[in-house]
């Protein structure tokens, strides 16, 4: 019998981190707004919230953010002039982002770690399951990552987090799971997790991406959490705890994607996934394919 659990309403979404490795076109401008084709990262992960019916966004940010909190507000200077021109359409884009959801937002102050950014959504999250989206790993629309997890916690309650197979060479980047599985293919039982491990280490192939839809106690186990790895507080550690004790916050499951997922976080894989984004757009799709076409022969046949 499918148990009731509390309806999750609310995604956190940390973005404060420094953006370093794009330097120096982070320097002024934070990290989750350098576009990919014509909007901000960040927007397309609030899109996936209010996709997946979470339409109340805590943005953990910190200095220099302020670019974020205007991006989702009302620009009325710019939108008067946009009616005055008769633009409609892009009248349209710039009211669809402050139109998204509602929005909140606090300070991190010191970046002590994603764990410590998850326990700043405290006062607001409350004693309510929740949801925790990085700016980093953007979700394509047609593979609704996010509504799965939730069906997921919906149904066994406790904590669930994303998992995706990736290659030995690189668990080493990410957090890895111990896994057991379970009656559905595409769900796991998680028992263990380990924060970017050595190959040989690594419990399995499944690491860990930047989804997770998590019970409430895990507030109160990250305030006992001592930092870890890289001096930080690591919201894997606090999620080891939830496994290895359901008696605390329930169990933890994992979600295995096998979907379209577009990496962000380094300047390789941020251009790539621009150009797949922009091949897929109606409007840009057949002329930037041809032209990407016409540029990989003349690169071939220079090579």
């Amino acid at each position: 019998m499918t148990q009731s659990h509390p309806r999750i309403s609310k995604a956190v979404i940390p973005a404060a981190g420094l953006g370093t490795r794009f330097l120096p076109a982070t320097k002024a401008t934070p990290k989750e707004m350098l576009p990919v084709v014509d909007k901000p990262a960040i927007q397309y992960v609030v899109e996936e919230a209010v996709s997946a019916g979470l339409d109340d966004v805590l943005m953990i940010t910190g200095r220099n953010k302020r670019p974020l909190e205007d991006h989702f507000d009302r620009n009325y200077e710019l939108e008067s002039a946009l009616q005055k021109k008769g633009d409609a359409g892009r009248l349209a884009k710039v009211q669809e982002s402050s139109d998204l959801a509602t929005m909140h937002y606090v300070r991190q102050g010191d970046p002590r770690g994603l764990g410590h950014a998850v326990l700043c959504a405290a006062p607001h999250v409350g004693d309510e399951p929740f949801a925790v989206l990085l700016g980093d790993d953007l979700i394509d629309p047609r593979d609704p990552l996010l509504q799965r997890m939730i069906e997921v916690q919906e149904q066994h309650g406790g904590s669930v987090i994303a998992l995706m197979e990736v290659d030995p060479e690189q668990i080493h980047l990410y957090g890895c799971a111990a896994v057991e599985t379970t009656a559905d293919s595409d769900v796991v039982k998680v028992t263990g997790l380990v924060e970017k491990p050595d190959a040989a280490d690594a419990p399995s192939g499944y690491a860990v991406i930047g989804r997770y839809v998590l019970d409430p106690h895990v507030f109160g186990i990250l305030r006992r959490t001592e930092p870890g790895r890289g001096g930080e507080i690591q919201l894997t550690d606090a999620l080891q705890q939830l496994a290895q004790d359901e008696k605390v916050g329930g169990p933890v499951h994992g979600v295995v994607f096998k979907g379209r997922r577009y990496d962000t976080g380094d300047r390789g894989d941020y251009l790539r996934a621009i150009v797949r984004l922009a091949c897929e757009r109606e409007d840009l799709g057949p002329d930037f394919r041809t032209w990407l076409r016409s540029y990989v022969a003349e690169e071939m046949q220079q090579s």
